[in-house]
């Protein structure tokens, strides 16, 4: 594809919609937390690491902007993904403040654990991981780096977060890009992984508001005496259901 996610045509757009919609009616069968997939033509996943799910989105033909902060990782995320034309790799720290110096914690487990907030009981449940180093970058929101990047945004249905507690400054970057998605996925606790982390009752309200509902919910790791990480999809309700 030229340019990456670049410049869609009309042909390509309506091309895009009859896509979903034989997806909706062929696509194969449904699968515990990947079944929205099929029902979607790219996504956007903001905290990419490695990009372990490239495989299942090249499975449905998706497009994907992925978004990784750590230089080191991005690398190796790029060259992950080179084999796939209709994924394209960025390097990005994205948050809700566009053009800000953040420092930024790299963890020893290959930057998976990596965040802008300091650990917190996140440790309790891997007391194998700790930070390595520091490292300074700037940020963008997603808005932003969506506009300076021309991603043609008909493109995207979905958006999925994995970035170790800074979720809510994500989607509070997002405002345009949430009224145009289908889906949002993303994993939180229900306690206090980082300090100053996204909890999961703050991520139920925030979505709730601006018109999304809960469509799934699936455990990934609980501590006895400290809570439960859940990956979360959400789904825009239709507008009848908002009034």
């Amino acid at each position: 594809m030229p340019n990456g996610l670049n410049g869609m045509s009309t042909v390509r757009t309506l091309k895009t919609r009859l896509i979903r919609a034989a997806r909706r009616v062929f696509g194969r069968p449904r699968q515990s937390g990947d079944g929205f997939l099929r029902e979607i033509a790219g996504v956007i996943h903001v905290g990419a690491n490695t990009g372990q799910e490239r495989d299942d989105y090249a499975a449905f033909n998706l497009y994907v902007a992925w978004i990784e902060p750590i230089p080191e990782v991005y690398r190796q995320l790029r060259s992950h993904v080179s084999a796939f034309s209709r994924q394209k790799a960025y390097q990005r720290l994205i948050t809700e403040h566009d053009q800000r110096e953040y420092v930024f914690h790299v963890a020893d487990n290959n930057g998976a654990s990596s965040s802008i907030l300091p650990l917190a009981m996140h440790t309790k449940l891997w007391p194998e991981i700790s930070y390595s180093h520091d490292i300074k970058l700037t940020s963008a929101t997603l808005d932003a780096f969506a506009s300076r990047e021309r991603l043609d945004l008909d493109t995207f249905d979905a958006l999925v977060l994995d970035t170790q507690g800074s979720e809510m400054m994500v989607l509070q970057g997002a405002a345009g890009i949430l009224q145009r998605v289908r889906f949002v996925k993303v994993e939180a606790p229900d306690f206090e992984a980082y300090t100053g982390c996204c909890l999961l009752s703050e991520l139920e309200a925030f979505m709730t508001a601006r018109g999304f509902r809960e469509r799934e919910r699936h455990p990934l790791r609980s501590g006895l005496g400290i809570g439960t990480y859940y990956d979360v999809l959400y789904e825009r309700a239709p507008s009848r259901d908002l009034g």
